[in-house]
């Protein structure tokens, strides 16, 4: 099995979000890649340059990070000619390897608004190498930058950043440096391709925590109220934990409520709603091991909240 360590440089709508193609907010314009053996080693490379068919210019904050003139561009293959041979180039078996968690689901929407998903079964299963970075560094859940990793690594820096190729080699050399059972305890899950039904739901377990997605729904409010998504388990003993405090909403949109288990204490649960381009829902459950302290922070948080609610209701009603 290969490792192919890949980063993409995409483009968005010169004219702003106004003037963005919702089915593709970020057009890939350049693939660049590294095929690394199972001792993580390099043994080949993979570079393409994308012609643009959504954006007709660069966006001026991406010209001035990535150094790409549109007329570079031009002269690029098509999108789906550049997916196609980069799917061939990594052979029939590899998992992918990204700086942070972006790069596999931008490839995953720019191949579907070219009709090409079914080319890469999904949920995907990959490495991010900037996570595991910074659980191997003491770090998490810090996300550093890759430049800020290589210098901390005293690993040399030969080329600018921001180019694909360039970013994938810079990857691939913090890559093959980090503590293989760290990467093989922390493998990334990506979504895009979410679960269609009960029997597609994910479960995942990793050191520090548990992490759950659910099925479609048809509409969000259904979503909290299921008892699978509702449900809290130790993540280390997996057996039910009691609830202490419900299922409530914070001030990220996102659910949190603090359960607690007889043999390893408090557990904080978060499940985060995502709407799919389908106009259909899912959920994203993590349950997490706390201390007293976490806990009764997040007790004080669900009552400043209800407080201000109600406040905002009492003052409406007066309007």
């Amino acid at each position: 099995m290969n490792y192919i360590v890949f980063d993409l440089e995409w483009n968005q709508s010169p004219g702003g979000k106004k003037y963005s193609n919702s089915r593709l907010p970020f057009e890939i314009i350049e693939i660049g890649a590294v095929k690394m053996n199972e001792q993580r080693e390099v043994v080949d490379v993979f570079q393409r340059l994308v012609k643009p068919q959504v954006y007709n210019w660069i966006h001026d904050s991406i010209h001035e990070v990535i150094h790409v003139d549109y007329k570079d561009l031009a002269d690029g293959v098509s999108f789906p000619q550049a997916a196609d041979e980069f799917l061939d180039w990594c052979g029939e078996e590899w998992v992918f390897c990204t700086w942070g968690n972006q790069d596999v689901m931008e490839l995953q929407r720019n191949m579907k608004y070219y009709g090409m998903l079914s080319k890469i079964k999904g949920p995907v299963t990959y490495y991010d190498a900037q996570k595991i970075y910074g659980i191997c560094y003491n770090e998490d859940p810090c996300r550093r930058s890759l430049e800020y990793a290589i210098d901390k690594m005293h690993l040399p820096k030969a080329q600018e950043f921001h180019r694909a190729l360039t970013d994938a080699k810079y990857t691939g050399e913090i890559f093959k440096r980090l503590d293989m059972p760290a990467v093989l305890a922390n493998p990334s899950i990506d979504v895009y391709q979410n679960p269609k039904t009960r029997k597609e739901e994910i479960y995942l377990s990793y050191p520090n925590y548990d992490e759950y997605v659910s099925r479609e729904f048809a509409e969000k409010e259904k979503v909290i109220k299921d008892r699978e998504v509702a449900s809290t388990k130790c993540p280390v003993c997996h057996m039910p934990a009691k609830r202490k405090i419900r299922w409530f909403m914070n001030n990220s949109r996102a659910y949190e409520s603090v359960s607690f288990c007889q043999k390893h204490g408090y557990i904080k649960g978060k499940v985060r709603i995502r709407h799919t381009d389908e106009d259909a829902f899912y959920a994203i459950k993590t349950l997490k091991r706390i201390d007293e302290e976490k806990a009764e922070e997040i007790r004080e948080k669900r009552d400043s909240l209800r407080k201000k609610r109600q406040t905002k209701r009492q003052s409406e009603k007066f309007v």
